[in-house]
């Protein structure tokens, strides 16, 4: 899986769609668990090709929140990107919209599925903490934030369940596994998104 765009040009193109700080550092985020899990399920040759694709998963969810995934052919097009990446970015709006058709097939999209909706629900509750990080967060305290329907409304539950369901794993796995993800990227995405001048 290749792909001619760079992280560089990712970034870029994930920006001039992207202006608020948060939906970048989502972008950078899913990246760089989406280049976690492939390293640890083995498909490290691909791990450029997946932390591209999760960069550019919501590259029109800013500008267009209600076609979310139906834009995002012709703007990644226009940016660059092969047909493979079109696809995996789209595929994980499948069941959300009933127009995206593209349904997550390879690892790597229905990591993507998976993980999406809970980085979100990490970082919500990550932030609740005193250190505002996940490096010390237990998969026991991320439970009690997914029971809790209120906390963090908008990272869907059932899409979560229905990622680890679809990856064959039981969901204190995907958990662990995501924690894991994203502390191995924490430090260098706050430092990434300071030098861009945009708060993490």
């Amino acid at each position: 899986m290749q792909t001619a765009l760079t992280r560089e040009k990712a970034i870029a193109l994930l920006r001039e769609h992207n202006k608020e700080p948060f939906h970048v550092l989502h972008g950078l985020t899913v990246g760089g668990v989406l280049k976690w899990y492939a390293n640890e399920l083995g498909y490290g040759e691909d791990a450029d090709f997946w932390e591209i694709c999760g960069i550019l998963h919501d590259i029109d969810f800013e500008e267009y929140p209600d076609e979310h995934c139906l834009v995002a052919p012709r703007l990644l097009k226009e940016g660059g990107a092969e047909e493979e990446v079109i696809h995996a970015v789209c595929s994980h709006g499948y069941g959300h919209h009933e127009a995206v058709t593209a349904s997550p097939d390879h690892e790597m999209e229905k990591v993507l599925y998976a993980a999406d909706e809970l980085t979100g629900l990490i970082w919500a509750a990550a932030k609740m903490r005193p250190s505002k990080s996940t490096k010390d967060m237990e998969v026991s305290s991320l439970k009690k934030k997914f029971k809790d329907k209120r906390f963090a409304a908008g990272c869907s539950r059932d899409i979560i369940t229905l990622g680890a369901e679809k990856l064959g794993w039981e969901l204190p796995k995907l958990m662990e596994m995501t924690i894991l993800a994203m502390r191995s990227c924490e430090d260098s995405l706050r430092t990434e998104m300071e030098a861009m001048g945009l708060e993490a």
